[in-house]
């Protein structure tokens, strides 16, 4: 039974997990919008929202929260906290969007953008 096991573990082993959304979070900021399939997109939309929620709020101690998520990427931080953040200080969250795309792979699978609304 799965009692009390959140989140989707995607085939991977803690360490791989963490770095994959960590590079996804990183593609989001940078692009502002990818392409994924929509579970590693519904994974990462908490993840993502929680650092604009915090970059929200330009501190040093904010900063080096955000980079240590974000694994010490001095442009990400600094494109989130200049460029991005900025847009969303009147609003309440909800700061992603979530499309779900037409399944073209030969696999299956479904997939999604996640992109800044």
């Amino acid at each position: 039974m799965r009692h009390s096991h959140k989140g989707r573990s995607f085939g991977r082993d803690h360490d791989q997990r963490t770095a994959l959304l960590r590079g996804l979070m990183k593609s989001l900021i940078i692009h502002e919008r990818i392409s994924t399939t929509e579970a590693k997109a519904k994974e990462l939309r908490p993840l993502i929202e929680k650092l604009v929620t915090t970059s929200r709020k330009n501190t040093v101690a904010n900063r080096r929260l955000v980079a240590a998520r974000l694994g010490n990427d001095d442009e990400v931080v600094k494109k989130l906290f200049s460029a991005i953040a900025p847009r969303y200080m009147d609003r309440a969250g909800g700061y992603t969007r979530i499309t779900k795309r037409q399944s073209t792979a030969t696999d299956g699978r479904k997939t999604a953008y996640i992109s800044f609304v």
